[in-house]
């Protein structure tokens, strides 16, 4: 019996691994969104049980594309000095077994879509489709880091209609800062494999934008500015939403300092950055709408 409770206590947290729940930094950065969507679609009180369901609906699609890009990896990551541990590359979890927790994942939040209204859960089919591809981008795209974005950013739109049955003009303007947001953040990413990325032959915008990539994220940055500023006006927002802006656009710059000479562990810890960037942008929002 004990051994047995032993392999099965291993095999939990080979899954836990698995599906990333022990760096959470994933889960935030993707979670932040959500919140400014939920916050601007609810005008500053949205419906808890829909709150609850999104919040959950992400951890849970997080960790599934989590696993999925491990399975589409599995070839290309034990070449990979950040990524050879994982527990599909180092032999630990199956593809199969792999396989399985996607699937668990995915039925477990498209249950909790059920709760919510029949144009949010019609949403949710194109948002398990592209979670599931995004991996296997990087193979036939040089800009995998957009379709990342336009994966996980579809917690927007999905908000937007989970509160409201429609998806009006804000919400896209929106999503477009975050698809663009998470081009930045996962260029910052892709840096710090860009030398073994190269050797393996996969593709990514670190790669891509090649002595112009700080240049390239700088201007990105300017525009997702731009479009968070649009969001503000046309919504009517306050002088703490611009406050947060202000402080948002200092962690950009703080970024560029860092990513400057390409430094590996810097570019990893600019990505990391990204969390208080949008927490900083949520705060201004929150506050904003508290103070109507």
């Amino acid at each position: 019996m004990a051994i047995i409770n032993e392999r099965l206590t291993d095999r939990i947290r080979q899954y836990w691994l698995l599906a990333r729940f022990d760096r959470p930094i994933g889960i935030l950065i993707l979670l932040w969104p959500a919140l400014w969507a939920l916050w601007v679609a609810g005008d500053g009180k949205p419906d808890l049980r829909v709150l609850i369901v999104i919040c959950l609906g992400v951890v849970l699609m997080r960790a599934a594309g989590c696993v999925i890009n491990d399975y589409a990896d599995r070839d290309f990551d034990p070449h990979v000095e950040r990524t050879r541990q994982r527990p599909i590359a180092a032999g630990k979890v199956k593809p199969k077994e792999a396989l399985m927790v996607f699937v668990v994942l995915c039925l477990c939040a498209f249950g909790l879509v059920l709760l919510l209204n029949v144009y949010t859960i019609m949403l949710s089919f194109i948002a398990a489709f592209l979670a599931a591809s995004y991996p296997f981008m990087k193979r036939y795209t040089q800009l995998p880091q957009a379709y990342l974005g336009i994966a996980f950013g579809w917690a927007v739109p999905m908000s937007f209609s989970a509160q409201l049955d429609s998806i009006p003009a804000v919400a896209w303007v929106m999503y477009l800062a975050v698809v663009l947001w998470a081009l930045v953040y996962d260029t910052m990413y892709a840096m710090v494999d860009k030398d073994d990325d190269l050797k393996i032959g996969v593709k990514s915008t670190a790669i891509l934008f090649g002595a112009y990539d700080r240049q390239i994220m700088a201007i990105l940055q300017l525009i997702i500015l731009a479009l968070l500023i649009a969001i503000g006006l046309i919504q009517q927002l306050s002088w703490p939403y611009y406050g947060g802006l202000l402080v948002a656009a200092g962690l950009f710059a703080y970024q560029q300092k860092l990513i400057f000479h390409r430094d590996k562990t810097l570019c990893f810890k600019a990505f990391l950055n990204n969390n208080w960037f949008g927490m900083t942008v949520f705060a201004g929002l929150a506050m904003a709408y508290w103070l109507r």
